[in-house]
């Protein structure tokens, strides 16, 4: 999160309640109640706790600003406050039924908004709720009095179209059951999400990657653990770690392989099955067009594509292994043999061979 918008809050601190108030609490009070009775809820940018008292308990209030933080604690004593970064969760894998997320998410450049919601995803089990208020618009600025009226000059916003904000959030293994955007007099629209966790891997991407690895779509063991290729008989994470592009004792970790790797991974298609073979051509071709939307919004170096099978049925069906002579618009495109342990006669310093070549093409 942007570090001069969040000094701007702890200078705030308990004033904030002052001057905001619960917007929507009709959307609020039906969050609420789509959660199981003892279900843990969490107020995701909860500054001072103004949503609490409508989101029921069990509640976990988490804002970027300390004062904030506190400011919810005193008013809210038995409601537990933290102060921790917003876009890197402090919480285990599926801790809480719902995330009530009302424009915190805002204040993040919007290159790192995929990866804020794979964290989001990792603390909700399939079938937890997640409701996101984000404002429509386009780019980003730091707003000043001068130019818009805002009481609280200085804070940064990233600004999102609703079809891009869509895509982002299904990305990152949810499917949206509502959106709608509010139309308001102050030139930036708000956009409402309702959406539910759904078995399916996130995207983990980001700005200046040097390598985007593209699968073609995850199993149910990996999209119920979180993490993809992640069977004992698939030598994806072997080869990778033979190719020295991973960390030592972080295999199997697709958020330190883009923070300190700089490789990030999806997948042709978001939803889960027992075997790629039950992918239709029609979703391949679907996943290629928002291969495509992604590289050409966050540009990385290459793409390694992993395993033939998506790559035949998407662009051309006598690909061989290698740099292909057709990338995706300006990005050159490396395909990489499957990993699967079904491709048996394929080694793992062969496949680590194969991960080299994509990742020095870069």
């Amino acid at each position: 999160m942007d570090q001069a918008t969040i000094d701007i809050y702890e200078r705030e601190g308990a004033r904030y309640s002052i001057r905001r108030g619960v917007e929507g609490p009709d959307q609020v009070e039906a969050f609420a109640r789509s959660l199981p009775v003892d279900g843990l809820r969490l107020d995701l940018g909860s500054g001072p706790g103004h949503y609490l008292p409508l989101l029921g308990r069990p509640a976990v209030a988490l804002d970027g600003a300390h004062a904030m933080a506190a400011a919810s604690l005193d008013a809210y004593p038995d409601v537990p406050a933290l102060q921790a970064d917003v876009a890197d969760l402090p919480f285990g894998r599926g801790t809480f039924a719902g995330v009530w997320a009302s424009k915190v998410l805002q204040h993040l450049p919007a290159v790192d908004l995929p990866m804020a919601l794979a964290d989001v995803r990792r603390i909700l089990p399939e079938g937890g709720r997640f409701a996101l208020r984000m404002f429509a618009g386009d780019g980003s600025e730091t707003v000043s009095a001068a130019d818009s009226g805002d009481d609280l000059p200085g804070r940064f916003f990233s600004w999102w179209s609703p079809d891009r904000l869509r895509e982002v959030v299904e990305a990152a293994a949810f499917s949206i059951e509502h959106m709608e955007v509010d139309e308001r007099d102050n030139g930036h629209h708000r956009i409402n999400i309702d959406a539910v966790a759904i078995r399916a891997l996130p995207d983990h991407v980001g700005p200046g990657m040097k390598l985007l690895l593209c699968g073609a779509n995850p199993s149910l063991h990996s999209a119920d653990v979180g993490v993809g290729y992640v069977s004992p008989s698939n030598r994806f994470w072997p080869a990778m770690t033979q190719a020295g592009l991973v960390r030592r004792g972080r295999d199997r970790d697709p958020r330190d392989l883009l923070r300190h790797g700089r490789i990030g991974m999806t997948d042709f298609v978001k939803r889960a099955s027992p075997r790629a073979a039950e992918l239709t051509n029609d979703e391949y071709a679907e996943g290629l067009d928002r291969l495509a939307r992604l590289c050409h919004w966050l540009k990385p170096q290459a793409v390694a594509v992993v395993g033939l099978a998506g790559w035949r049925a998407a662009v051309h069906r006598k690909a061989v292994a290698g740099w292909q002579p057709t990338g995706i618009g300006d990005v050159p495109v490396y395909v990489v043999p499957s990993t699967s342990g079904l491709n048996a006669h394929m080694r793992v310093h062969d496949l680590a061979d194969h991960f080299t070549k994509a990742a020095a093409g870069a």
